[in-house]
């Protein structure tokens, strides 16, 4: 068998980034994995090359907003926070995982009983 793969499912990742930002006041891209990374135990990653197209569609969207700061480590970044827009897509977005992980499941346990 191949490695472990951790690849986050297509569609999630928006869900991903807007929870870790309604956790936090405002977290750089960088801080965005390391605490995604750390809260699901290691088994997600989230690599930069989808994590800053995400981030600057949701800008777009209206569902972050972006500004220019300093971080732990004295370098500038930008910091994303979460805006009301954002926060309305967090509450579709979860409902729409809820809906998602029921029929899997409905999937999985169909023929087990």
């Amino acid at each position: 068998m191949g490695a472990k793969k951790n690849d986050i499912l297509q569609g999630t990742l928006a869900l991903l980034i807007l929870k870790s930002l309604a956790s936090q006041k405002k977290l750089h891209g960088y801080a965005i994995t390391v605490h995604i990374e750390r809260v699901s135990d290691q088994l997600l990653r989230v690599e930069e090359g989808s994590l800053y197209p995400a981030l600057h569609r949701m800008e777009q969207e209206g569902w972050v907003r972006a500004e220019w700061g300093t971080t732990e480590k004295n370098r500038e970044a930008r910091f994303y926070s979460l805006t009301p827009l954002g926060r309305k897509q967090l509450a579709r977005e979860e409902d729409n995982w809820a809906r998602l992980t029921e029929g899997v499941s409905r999937v999985i346990r169909y023929g087990l009983a």
